[in-house]
């Protein structure tokens, strides 16, 4: 392809003249013509200023032999990151990507120099988590600096990090990492294929988007597939256990898989305690967790049919059933509960905590001055809302939520079978949900492993 052809076909794809950032200098190098592309404000300026000035001193003698790229780059371009491509698609994608590309009269293909800089913020730990013991510092949104905060942490030559673009339209860089031996080598495929199997125009919102193109999730099926975390250490120790951990460039949530259930159980916290102390909150999470999901079901089991609830737990028998009905509290707390919660995510951060604190202080004493709420609804609300930031998973914070309202909704039609079927419906729903990797989302208890389920609920010594 000749100069001229690569000039029209570029020019063509990205209309430098339409877009103000899209720059397109003219330059003379060794005495023939050349044009450098790349984005304002994506290239080093300093770096630039030493490359050109190099480039500058050629004379026509200095490159009259060279008629290849590779070859330019090799003996004439003085820095580390260059590539050659001959390929139009790919060298437009390289450009919108960010590094610069530089086409030369009389040398076959265009020469790609990742120069790039993005604009960034500061490597600060994550807000929401947030480790008593662990390091202060979190992934942020450039994906080269993701993976050097792993390779820090990893100092192991069976470290891979595969590079991808996928997409149509927009394409995404993803980065798979993974200690090679150590991680499933199946997973890796399956991930690799679907991978490629993307076909969409454009990923923004990125590791959403991303996780539903992986595996499909049904509607009304709420549990997450993946886990994500903002924490280069836990990221590292997943790793570390066999996991592998998908980066997305425009993403500081890093993707591990495989993962079940008993996956969102375990925290970072878990590996900077003494074993004893790890075990200790683990379980407590655990037990947290359930008591989430079954609190107000139960509750309203003992409150609707208190003539058998025995003696001894009269003493949670409400005395008082308020002007509303006990079920229909529960279901208006429930969204009072949310509204409250996305009205403090709008709120400035100055005013955010005295929203949440005066909001609900206001709301539930007004309430049962006015006899329509009782004041167990509240104290169980309370803790029902405080226990669901025992996960600082959101997703599954959400399907803990939705399973308590189904159970409190059979639990009101059904009475005490409804109660039972409720939790047994919940269960067989989990049995049928597939991972990523074809494995039973309820491993390690279907199918049942010993030291799954030793490890579930035991964080052992590290070897």
């Amino acid at each position: 392809m000749s100069y001229k052809e690569w000039i029209s076909k570029i020019d063509s794809e990205i209309k430098p003249d339409k877009s103000f950032d899209i720059i397109k200098r003219d330059l003379i190098i060794g005495g023939r013509q050349a044009v450098l592309y790349f984005i304002d404000g994506f290239i080093k300026d300093e770096v630039y200023e030493k490359i050109l000035e190099f480039l500058y001193k050629q004379t026509p003698d200095d490159i009259a032999g060279i008629k290849d790229m590779a070859e330019f780059a090799k003996n004439k371009m003085p820095y580390v990151e260059t590539d050659c491509e001959k390929d139009i698609e790919k060298t437009v994608t390289a450009i919108l990507s960010g590094p610069s590309v530089l086409i030369i009269d009389g040398i076959d293909g265009a020469l790609i120099v990742d120069t790039r800089t993005y604009p960034m913020r500061n490597t600060e730990e994550p807000q929401k988590d947030k480790s008593l013991r662990g390091s202060r510092d979190g992934f942020v949104e450039t994906l080269v600096m993701n993976t050097a905060l792993i390779r820090r942490r990893i100092r192991d030559k069976r470290l891979r990090m595969e590079y991808m673009q996928i997409g149509k339209g927009t394409k995404l860089d993803v980065a798979i990492s993974y200690l090679d031996g150590v991680a499933d080598s199946r997973v890796i495929d399956i991930l690799r294929k679907r991978l490629k199997e993307i076909d969409i125009e454009g990923i923004s919102m990125t590791q959403q988007a991303l996780s539903e193109k992986l595996q499909k999730n049904a509607f009304f099926n709420p549990f997450p597939k993946f886990k994500f975390t903002e924490r280069p250490d836990y990221a590292s120790a997943c790793i570390f256990d066999g996991r592998i951990a998908l980066v997305m460039d425009n993403s500081p949530a890093v993707m591990i898989i495989p993962i079940s259930l008993s996956d969102f159980f375990r925290e970072t916290d878990d590996y900077y305690f003494l074993p004893i102390v790890a075990t200790y909150t683990r379980i407590i999470r655990m037990l947290v967790s359930v008591a989430n999901v079954i609190i107000t079901p139960l509750y309203l089991l003992l409150a609707t049919h208190a003539d058998s609830v025995p003696k001894w737990l009269n003493v949670l028998v409400p005395e008082k059933s308020g002007e509303i009905p006990l079920f229909l509290q529960f279901l208006i707390l429930e969204f009072v509960v949310d509204g409250l919660r996305l009205a403090s995510l709008n709120t400035p951060d100055s005013l955010s905590n005295s929203l949440g604190i005066i909001g609900g202080l206001l709301l539930s004493e007004f309430a049962v001055t006015a006899g329509w709420f009782i004041t167990e609804a509240i104290l169980l609300m309370a803790f029902v809302t405080i226990a669901g930031f025992s996960l600082p998973n959101y997703e599954m914070g959400y399907a803990m939520k939705f399973e308590r309202l189904f159970l409190l909704i059979v639990t009101r039609i059904f009475g005490v079978w409804g109660f039972g079927a409720g939790i047994l419906l919940l269960i067989i729903g989990m049995f049928f949900v597939k991972t990523l990797s074809g494995r039973n989302y309820l491993y390690p208890l279907f199918p049942f492993s010993k030291k799954g389920f030793a490890e579930l609920f035991v964080r052992y010594p590290m070897k």
